[in-house]
């Protein structure tokens, strides 16, 4: 039976090519989406082994019944990617409790529940990978997306708790820290403010989804890696 993996965002940018990526090499996928159906049915009739299911982030219980749908569908889950991601750029006197706790919910806590369910599974039997997508901004902080840069942090102190808990369960857990990737995330910056940050990156380009695609196959291939923050920025923190 094919590898079953669980994506969450896999409607949209990097989630969106790590969904086409997996499927290509013969995953079974079962990836979340919440607005973007347009995209999510598109996914559907591109793909035989690809299968969406829409997601309120904000409901433990719909959270809780992704994995639940996984497990009684296909009898296991093999890899599991947190991808989905919200930002939020504001000065810290701005920032609201519920900016807070949705930003916390969505990019931390969703996280957090689903390693704890499809662990149970993984545990059984006695293998599996979690891949959790965090940030540059996990590592060294931004300006003005300090709950952004909170989440993102906490989810690279999950994978390694997390790697040293499942490790002996022959789980792996790993996060990969996108840099500057070419997504709608970014799109508020000006052409002016990306070429700005384009001159600070080595490589002297922006990443593209698939460059976080490409390491998200690099850890299912190397099953001697775990508990690492895979940065993946040209350069960009040298």
């Amino acid at each position: 039976m094919n590898k079953v993996v669980i994506v969450t965002g896999g409607s949209k940018g990097i989630g969106f090519d790590i969904v086409n990526t997996l499927a290509r090499n013969s995953y079974t996928v079962v990836f979340t989406y919440n607005t973007s159906e347009e995209n999510a049915l598109l996914l559907k009739n591109k793909f035989d082994n690809v299968f969406p299911f829409r997601i309120d982030f904000q409901s433990e219980s719909d959270i809780s019944s992704l994995v639940d749908f996984a497990v009684n569908k296909f009898g296991k889950v093999d890899l599991l990617i947190n991808n989905v991601g919200v930002d939020l750029v504001k000065q810290i006197q701005d920032i609201s409790n519920d900016d807070f706790d949705r930003v916390i919910n969505v990019n931390l806590k969703t996280a957090f529940i689903l390693s704890r369910g499809v662990s149970k599974n993984m545990i059984k039997n006695h293998r599996g990978n979690i891949i959790n997508i965090s940030s540059i901004w996990g590592i060294v902080g931004a300006s003005m997306e300090s709950v952004y840069s909170i989440s993102k942090a906490g989810i690279d102190g999950l994978t390694k708790s997390l790697a040293k808990e499942l490790g002996p369960s022959n789980i792996r857990v790993n996060s990969i820290a996108p840099g500057f990737i070419d997504t709608n995330m970014n799109s508020f910056l000006s052409a002016n403010e990306k070429q700005k940050i384009i001159d600070e990156i080595p490589l002297g380009r922006i990443g593209k989804p698939s460059d976080i695609s490409n390491v998200v196959m690099m850890l299912e291939n190397c099953d001697y890696i775990t508990g690492q923050i895979i940065q993946v920025n040209g350069g960009w923190n040298i």
